[in-house]
C-alpha cells in the first residue's frame, strides 16, 4: 500500500548524528563497537540512539565493522529440557552484549563428518564462536583446523579437550545422589543410566561405581536407557523384577517419571519399596507424585557462562570472572529409608 504523508519514519543515523551533534561516520563506528571514539562522544551518540528509539540494521552494521556478532551453538536434536534451559542462558548473555545466536542441529550420534557439517553451516552464517551442546567424545585437540580458527567452548568435555570448559561437574553430580540413598541406610543402589554415548553419562555411570566401593558394596548391573521417559519405564520394568532393590540412581528426572510409573504398575510404591533419586530438576519434578529427590543442574547459568566466556574469547579480552557451577541435592518425598 502507499505510505501516508503523515506517517513518521523510522530515524536515521542522520537523524541520530544531527542529534548528538558529531558525523555519520562517528555514528557508524560507535555503532560498530569501534574503540577509536572518545568516551564522552560514545555516550552521547548512545543517548541519542536511546533518545530517538533509532534501531540497528544488522547487515548494514556487520558491512560497516568486518563483524557479524553472531554466536553459533550446535545441538543434537533432541527434546531434553536441559538443551532449552542452556540456550535461555546463552541467548541472555548474547542480547546483553549485542550478539544474536543462530543454531546448528545435528542427529543424536552424530558422527565426526555430520559434526563438522554443522561446524561449516555456522562458519557460513557468519558465526565468530561456536559453542557446543552435545557431547562430542571424538573432538581432540588439533583434531582440525576449523576448530583451531574459531573461538570454541564445549559444554560436556570433562577432562582435557579442545577449547574452554564450562560444565557442572557431572561426577559431584553422580556422588551427591549414590550418598544420599546409602546414608539412607539402603544395602546397595541401582543406576539407570544414561545414553553411554554422552560423556556425562560414563562419569556418572563411573563414579557411581567408585561410591559404592569406597563403601564396601560390589556394584550391581547398569541399567542402560537413552534418556527418554520410555526408557525410564523399561528399566523401571526390570527394578520391578529384582526384589531386593530398594534404590535406584536414575540419570535425569524425565527417565525417572518412566522409572516410577512402571514402579507403580507393578505394586511397588515409592518411596516405601524404592527410593528414587534423578538428576537435573527440571519444572515438573517438585509436581511428580511422589515428588522427585533430584541433583540439580544450573543449567541456566551454565548457558551464560558458555556465552560470557566465548565472548570474552572474541573480544581477545581477560576471562570475565564466573562463580563456580555446583549440583545441589534437593531432598522430596521420592527417597526415605528401607522399609
Amino acid at each position: 500500500m502507499p505510505r501516508r504523508h503523515n506517517q513518521k519514519s523510522a530515524p536515521s543515523q542522520v537523524d541520530v548524528a544531527r542529534a548528538a551533534g558529531v558525523s555519520t561516520q562517528t555514528v557508524s563506528r560507535v555503532i560498530s563497537g569501534q574503540s577509536n571514539v572518545r568516551p564522552e562522544t560514545a555516550r552521547r551518540v548512545l543517548a541519542a540512539v536511546e533518545e530517538l528509539g533509532y534501531r540497528v540494521h544488522a547487515a548494514a552494521a556487520s558491512l560497516a565493522s568486518g563483524r557479524t556478532r553472531i554466536l553459533g551453538v550446535i545441538v543434537v536434536s533432541t527434546a531434553r529440557y536441559s538443551t532449552s534451559a542452556i540456550t535461555v542462558g546463552i541467548e541472555a548473555v548474547a542480547t546483553e552484549e549485542g550478539y544474536s545466536v543462530t543454531t546448528a542441529s545435528v542427529a543424536d550420534h552424530a558422527t565426526r563428518d555430520s559434526f563438522f557439517d554443522a561446524f561449516d553451516r555456522l562458519e557460513r552464517q557468519g558465526a565468530e564462536g561456536v559453542i557446543l551442546l552435545a557431547p562430542f567424545s571424538f573432538l581432540d585437540p588439533g583434531m582440525d583446523t576449523r576448530i583451531e580458527r574459531t573461538p570454541t567452548v564445549l559444554m560436556h568435555r570433562l577432562t582435557g579437550g579442545v577449547g574452554t570448559e564450562s560444565v557442572v561437574d557431572q561426577s559431584a553430580i553422580a556422588r551427591l545422589a549414590t550418598e544420599h540413598l546409602l546414608s539412607l541406610g539402603h544395602r546397595t543402589v541401582w543406576h539407570v543410566s544414561g545414553d553411554d554415548y554422552w560423556l556425562e553419562s560414563r562419569v556418572r555411570r563411573e563414579t557411581w561405581e567408585q561410591v559404592l566401593i569406597e563403601h564396601g558394596v560390589t556394584p550391581p548391573p547398569v541399567i542402560p536407557a537413552d534418556w527418554t521417559p520410555e526408557s525410564g519405564y523399561r528399566a523401571g520394568r526390570t527394578i520391578a523384577a529384582i526384589p531386593d532393590a530398594t534404590a535406584v540412581f536414575v540419570a535425569s528426572d524425565e527417565m525417572a517419571f518412566g522409572v516410577i510409573r512402571a514402579l507403580h504398575e507393578a505394586g511397588r510404591t515409592v518411596p516405601d519399596d524404592v527410593s528414587v533419586v534423578s538428576v537435573d530438576d527440571i519444572a515438573l519434578a517438585a509436581y511428580a507424585a511422589p515428588a522427585l529427590t533430584t541433583v540439580r543442574q544450573p543449567f541456566e547459568a551454565v548457558g551464560r557462562a558458555a556465552a560470557s566466556r566465548i565472548i570474552d574469547m572474541i573480544e581477545e579480552r581477560e576471562p570475565t570472572p564466573v562463580e563456580p557451577i555446583h549440583p545441589e541435592l534437593i531432598v522430596r518425598a521420592s527417597t526415605a529409608p528401607p522399609a
